[in-house]
């Protein structure tokens, strides 16, 4: 049975079954006790009853888990500590509990549902990362790094990771930030990179080094899935030693800007971006493909690096496109959305 895009109900049920899924019981508690709101007693639960676009396209129930999140991590209600603990698996009860925190705390709640999470997971950097070792021996070794949809910028930030991609490591060996997903396939080619430049753009960027900012963040990372909180707390503190570079602007408009910047001759202009696709507009999203492919074809050394939702299948896909190379997407695997896994296909 195919579910209705627009059902708010189904895709309310589908994201606590994936978040219980992906290792996050306690949270797929919360999110489907959000299926008691619909009836509408709570301004809250009206406006997320009547939801004008797609639901799971717009992460509306991630939104409002948020919140609830926040309510906990801010001291203003803690009483869902328990559930993300482990201590309460009960859903009558956790429904009943999550109806009198939207009772109590509706005008708190309702603004989370005005813009899409942020959860800017460092974990998915490590797709990236595979990306840019597959792709050294095509394009060469040095990369000018260009997020978009950089949020808070910890992504902003991989030049200063760690990684463990199935036994093949890169970046500093001493630092804070250790990524080392669950590896499936062959490990990426041990290839060398060297970034000379990393920086990011958001319409709405995250400054970690505003307490308040860096905790309404760490409010959308699932509760229970605590290495998740590490490396929020790890990006937190890189950011405070050197923040990343984050530019506010409309990502289409960003887009066209960098393109048109000197680049240093021997690197590859590199966009990439994980999870932000959905958020953008259609027409944001044509033009800055028409702008990539445009500048490649024209001869702009280019590669363009995409972890993102397949819509039909709901799995997250790691594809590549460069220049030269004829621009052909190529798919290099999947990955787990938070990066706890990565099924690499790209070794050849």
């Amino acid at each position: 049975m195919v579910m209705d895009a627009h059902d708010v109900a189904a895709a309310i049920a589908w994201q606590a079954d994936h978040a219980a899924n992906n290792g996050a019981p306690c949270t797929a508690l919360v999110v489907r006790a959000q299926l008691t709101l619909l009836s509408g007693e709570t301004e809250t639960g009206r406006r997320l009853a009547n939801w004008p676009g797609i639901p799971l396209e717009d992460a509306l129930p991630l939104r409002l888990a948020g919140g609830f999140h926040h309510l906990v991590l801010s001291g203003a209600d803690t009483r869902l500590s328990a559930v993300y603990r482990g201590e309460v698996t009960d859903q009558a009860e956790v429904d009943a509990l999550i109806v009198d925190l939207a009772r109590r705390h509706d005008a708190a709640l309702l603004p989370w549902l005005d813009g899409p999470p942020q959860t800017n997971e460092a974990g998915r950097s490590a797709s990236i990362m595979a990306a840019l070792l597959w792709l050294s021996p095509r394009t060469g070794p040095r990369f000018e790094m260009n997020e978009l949809g950089a949020s808070a910028g910890v992504n902003t930030m991989m030049e200063r990771y760690h990684y463990d991609l199935g036994g093949t490591e890169v970046g500093p060996a001493d630092s804070p930030m250790r990524i080392k997903p669950e590896w499936r396939g062959p490990a990426p080619i041990a290839a060398p990179v060297e970034i000379t430049a990393i920086q990011g753009c958001d319409r709405a960027p995250v400054n970690l080094a505003d307490p308040a900012s860096a905790l309404r963040l760490k409010s959308y990372v699932w509760a229970e899935v605590t290495e998740r909180m590490a490396r929020i707390d790890a990006a937190i503190r890189l950011a405070s030693e050197r923040a990343p570079d984050l530019v506010q602007m409309d990502a289409g408009d960003w887009v066209d800007q960098r393109l048109a910047a000197p680049l240093e001759a021997g690197t590859t202009r590199v966009f990439y971006h994980s999870i932000v696709w959905q958020y953008l507009p259609p027409e944001t999203r044509a033009r800055i493909t028409s702008a990539i492919t445009r500048a490649g074809e024209a001869g702009q050394r280019l590669a363009w690096i995409m972890l993102e939702t397949n819509r039909e299948t709901f799995r997250h896909e790691l594809t590549v496109r460069y220049w030269p190379g004829g621009g052909e997407p190529v798919l290099l695997g999947e990955a787990h959305a938070h990066g706890a896994w990565v099924a690499w296909h790209g070794a050849a």
